[in-house]
């Protein structure tokens, strides 16, 4: 997946952080992550079409913008693969094992649907290390009964899974969201260390001690997490660019329980929370969302004098 960071031109700078509590705290505009099934947390961000029955009506101006083809005159490099059935859709997630299957979710004479649907071509063919599906909603009484089952009422919808389990889903998002969901959850990037316990963490900060000892970049953060998900993009293009005298990482709090009591004993509150930390020790920490900085305090804690 190393194309994927290089495919987005753009990432956004605002900052945003959201609290692991379920009420905002003092001051804290940010967004809630509140612990819920992903299905609770869809996004509205832009125009999309409900699916009553799963077919999409248009305005003239909009049908300039065809949406995903049926599957003829596809380009045979193309990797995106679309499903008919109940039976086929199983059997994909199945096969696909641990991999990430990002699912869209489409009718024919949605533009919404058509916008989109060439992003997730082009990243079907720089991501090797994830599936990509299309599920056209109102193509049969199979795949609406498909829609039915996973909960689809509006699309274009983006439904993420990981070991035939739904990790999360979004409605309504761009091209920039759509690469950033799938780097956020492919979860195969070299570049940056995956944490999965306290034990790991413990084992990269040992490695790293002492004088020739790197910087280590600890991103914090939760799986259904906005401000996480719009960063790590950032993170990812930095732990490249800084792999001489950086080292980044990145543990999800509400993985497990062992991922969740060392939140707790870092007293992290806030996500994305970066923990900084130099020759075993934790030397500070940024909590927020901007690309800007963040860049500022990696460079400050690797030594760099910034002035502002």
């Amino acid at each position: 997946m190393a194309s994927t960071a290089t495919f987005m031109s753009t990432l956004a700078s605002s900052t945003a952080t959201a609290s692991l509590n379920t009420a905002p705290s003092g001051g804290n505009s940010g967004k809630i992550v509140r612990f819920l099934p992903a299905s609770s947390a869809k996004s509205s961000r832009s125009r999309h079409t409900v699916l009553c029955p799963p077919r999409a009506a248009v305005s003239g101006t909009e049908k300039a913008q065809p949406a995903p083809s049926s599957g003829k005159g596809k380009s045979r490099d193309e990797r995106v693969v679309q499903v008919h059935s109940i039976e086929e859709f199983d059997g994909a997630l199945k096969a696909a094992k641990n991999r990430l299957v990002v699912v869209e979710f489409a009718a024919s004479h949605s533009a919404s649907s058509g916008r989109i649907y060439p992003t997730m071509v082009e990243l079907s063919r720089t991501c090797g290390d994830v599936n990509f599906l299309l599920v056209m909603g109102d193509e049969s009484e199979a795949t609406k009964e498909l829609c039915r089952r996973e909960g689809i009422t509006q699309v274009p919808h983006f439904t993420f899974y990981k070991g035939a389990e739904k990790v999360h889903e979004e409605e309504g998002i761009g091209p920039e969201q759509l690469a950033g969901d799938v780097l956020y959850y492919g979860d195969s990037h070299q570049a940056v260390v995956q944490l999965h316990s306290r034990k790991d963490v413990e084992a990269l900060i040992d490695e790293h001690r002492g004088e020739k000892g790197k910087l280590v970049v600890l991103d914090v953060g939760l799986k259904h997490c906005g401000p996480c998900v719009k960063v790590y993009p950032t993170v990812v293009k930095l732990s490249r660019t800084m792999a001489e005298t950086t080292v980044f990482a990145r543990m999800n709090g509400d993985e497990n329980d062992s991922c969740m009591e060392f939140l707790k004993d870092m007293e992290v509150v806030e996500v994305p929370t970066f923990l900084f930390i130099k020759d075993g020790k934790i030397a500070g920490r940024y909590v927020g969302s901007g690309k800007g900085e963040l860049v500022g305090e990696i460079l400050r804690y690797s030594g760099v004098r910034v002035t502002y």
